[in-house]
């Protein structure tokens, strides 16, 4: 795979021309103008498979890197043999209002065995040692989007110094270049380390190596890098020392005997044997080419710009606070979204895993919540930008990971509910645990999976590839509607049908008839009624979910003006929780929209404003997609201010909640992804949106945004958009139609409608006359 993915990059790189690779747009760049300090000053690297963060460092240089499969555990059913015995005691607790009652017996005899799922692990630290460079001039490091290369630039006695890294995906490898301009100048140490209790590391030649085993797990990873240099490389004990050079590179590499969630037979010596082998005979700038080729070809498919301004000649972390205190800096969002599109390049790669709550990358054995997937909103968040800004090859880890999901959920549903299809609570870890974990009062939530199977629904609607609906994601549907058919039961007072037991992410303990549950799973019923009319298959089925879904607690309308987040008006106006669960069917689902359902619209936007504006950085995230559905652009530019709030030393932002660290990564805090990937989306929805059966052009534009423009942008039928606007109005349009549905475009009071053939580009003015 290797040497095909290396020639593809070559030849991508001949037709692209070398003018892509010039890197001189300031605008696609994270720059300081000193080293990193801590962990979230550093900058990120990834290939999908291998993570480094970079800190620069001139005297001292720290890459620290992850490989995604070293976790703790072996593989393991977390399934509760039995637990559906105490099913119906729990919910007949549930509808006696007898609520801390269900919790306990629950946690008794209901909950995973064992109670917590595994934790993502660190794998080691990559030293470089320059005892010569403690006094230093003219320093710079920077991290480089378009061609996703992280450079450190310096002088030292007379020297001028650059260093490069890069994580290259067709070479499964991290790779590092020092130079130096005059010869003979270039002298360090290289060592490694690691926090594991069980390490061996060893020097020899030019090659040194790093062996960990995970504590009480089944996981061992290998690292080992090599050395080629002008100069003289040599190992010395358990480090190695290169001398007298002028140029030095390094390539690193890690891999692990993980081969699935059910086989941990792999042999990582030889992976990485193999992988120095071939790089051992490549030239750094073969790497490069190569790497660059394939980023560019995901990366340069979509572009955003509001505008140049002189903001961006600061460092990032001052352009943080100068933005936290005057907002005047528009053109730090369309990086912020491009950053967002970069981290996902290098977290989530064909044939790797799923972006996890930090992506890939992690410094610690006990993360903050075991960087697991956590899939009550925070994984799914991680995926709001792959199909929206054309990077929908970096949602298949996603698929793979539910389709492992699918099939370990089916014991989990048969164990704990006595119920055909599959179930996935609210998280799940490399072994693809899918019971209920921690606690009742949280664990206990039924509808992980069945959102899980919205975003296979989500990539057809964008795709409109139906092979692929038809072989991967409408079995899998289907067995997480199966499911529910069987789960639901008829609450007694009302007569609908509820789910229970279960809860509203993450407030309220356990229940019987959250909305949430109730709006996720209508929305998979319909989507699979719909694939079935597609595919012409199991109309049966389709009948049946029809049937069902007047059945269904519907939403409701409380005391306060409020949507209701539980079956009972129970909603507390001064609830201030972080999740807003309850309004799933606003966004990222549909059901609850201006056009349908404005009454539940207005409600669910007074929910909103009861639960207020601060949040985590996930949170924040979450509601500037909110506030775009129910559009008002302003208050969504409110929520972008709060997530831009910068960070301080003790990982707290300078006014509460959430913000953004020095490298830009989310802040919860601590460090999560998922809010690097929710507001790129939704600062795009302010632009676009698709959700309906329309695409709307600038439904809901920031005051603040008053001009710009997008391409490469993608929308529900197959759709890929160009367009510019000035004043806060289109100026022009262009639409490629992928797939040959019809198009109904929208901006402002202005429609328009048209039918398209495939591969067929049309192109509109400010008023969508087609030009």
């Amino acid at each position: 795979m290797t040497n095909r993915l290396r020639l593809t990059s070559f030849l991508l790189l001949l037709l692209l021309g070398s003018s892509v690779w010039a890197g001189n747009n300031p605008s696609l760049k994270l720059w300081y103008s000193t080293p990193a300090e801590k962990w979230t000053d550093a900058l990120p690297i990834g290939n999908g498979g291998l993570g480094a963060m970079i800190f620069g460092g001139v005297a001292h240089d720290r890459i620290q890197f992850n490989e995604e499969t070293l976790w703790q555990g072996a593989p393991h059913s977390y399934a509760h043999q039995g637990a559906w015995k105490h099913l119906e005691e729990i919910r007949q607790l549930l509808f006696d209002g007898k609520q801390k009652e269900a919790e306990a017996l629950a946690m008794a005899e209901f909950m995973s065995v064992p109670l917590g799922q595994m934790a993502y692990q660190a794998f080691g630290d990559l030293y470089l040692h320059f005892p010569e460079h403690t006094d230093f001039t003219n320093y710079h490091r920077e991290l480089d989007l378009e061609q996703a290369v992280h450079r450190v630039t310096y002088q030292a006695d007379g020297v001028n110094y650059t260093r490069e890294y890069l994580a290259s995906y067709p070479d499964q490898a991290i790779a590092i270049q020092l130079t130096a301009d005059q010869p003979k100048a270039l002298n360090f140490d290289l060592s490694f380390d690691a926090l594991h209790e069980s390490k061996e590391i060893k020097a020899e030649g030019n090659e040194l190596s790093l062996k960990v085993q995970v504590k009480d797990g089944a996981l061992y990873g290998i690292a080992g890098l090599r050395v080629f240099s002008d100069g003289l490389v040599a190992a010395e004990g358990s480090q190695l020392r290169v001398e007298d050079a002028s140029t030095a590179t390094i390539y690193l590499t890690a891999a692990t005997n993980y081969v699935n969630y059910n086989d941990v037979s792999g042999k990582p010596v030889l992976d990485v044997r193999e992988r120095l082998s071939w790089l051992s005979n490549q030239k750094m700038e073969d790497v490069r080419q190569a790497h660059q080729a394939d980023y560019q070809k995901l990366f340069q498919r979509f572009k955003v710009s509001f505008g140049a301004n002189e903001r961006q000649l600061l460092p990032i972390n001052e352009r943080i606070v100068a933005f936290s205190k005057n907002s005047d800096d528009p053109q730090l969002l369309a990086l912020y979204i491009q950053y967002g599109r970069y981290l996902l390049i290098a977290s989530s790669r064909p044939g790797t895993q799923p972006a996890n709550l930090q992506g890939i990358w992690n410094h610690q054995l006990d993360p903050a919540w075991d960087s697991k997937w956590t899939v009550n909103i925070n994984t799914e968040m991680n995926y709001w930008p792959a199909e929206l800004t054309n990077l929908a090859e970096c949602h298949q880890p996603l698929f793979d990971m539910i389709a492992d999901c699918a099939e370990t959920g089916k014991e989990v549903a048969w164990e704990h509910y006595q119920a055909p299809g599959w179930v996935l609570h609210h998280n799940t870890d490399i072994w693809r645990g899918t019971a209920p974990i921690n606690h009742s009062n949280h664990g206990i939530w039924v509808t992980g999976g069945a959102w899980l199977s919205r975003h296979l629904w989500e990539h057809f609607l964008f795709s409109q590839d139906r092979e692929f609906l038809a072989r991967k994601a409408y079995p899998i549907m289907k067995g997480a509607a199966e499911f529910f058919t069987d789960f639901l039961i008829e609450d007694p007072v009302t007569g609908y049908l509820i789910s229970t037991p279960s809860n509203s992410p993450e407030t309220g303990g356990l229940v019987a008839g959250p909305s949430m549950d109730h709006q996720i799973i209508r929305a998979l019923f319909r989507s699979c009624i719909e694939a079935s009319s597609i595919l012409d298959t199991d109309p049966d089925f389709a009948r049946k979910l029809t049937d069902l879904l007047p059945k269904i607690a519907p939403n409701q309308i409380g005391q306060y003006g409020q949507l209701q987040e539980w079956l009972t008006d129970l909603d507390d106006p001064n609830n201030k929780h972080r999740h807003v669960s309850h309004l799933w069917a606003v966004h990222p689902g549909n059901e609850i929209n201006w056009k349908e359902t404005p009454e539940l619209m207005r409600a669910a936007r007074q929910s909103l404003i009861f639960r207020g504006d601060e949040g985590t950085g996930w949170s924040l995230a979450w509601k500037i997609n909110f506030w775009a559905r129910f559009l008002d652009g302003n208050h969504a530019y409110d929520m972008v201010k709060l997530l831009f709030r910068p960070v301080d030393i003790d990982g707290v932002a300078y006014s509460g909640g959430g913000g953004s660290y020095a490298n830009l990564f989310d802040a919860h805090p601590p460090f999560q992804i998922d809010g690097n990937f929710g507001a790129p989306a939704g600062m795009i929805e302010l632009l676009v949106q698709s959700h309906l059966d329309e695409i709307s052009i600038l439904p809901a534009l920031p005051d603040a945004l008053p001009e710009g423009s997008i391409s490469g942008v993608c929308a529900r039928g197959g759709f890929e958009l160009a367009f510019s606007w000035r004043k806060g109005k289109l100026e022009k349009l262009e639409v490629w139609s992928k797939a040959g549905k019809p198009c109904k475009l929208k901006s402002g009071e202005l429609e328009v409608e048209l039918q398209t053939d495939v591969g067929q580009k049309y192109t509109f003015d400010g008023k969508l006359n087609q030009l």
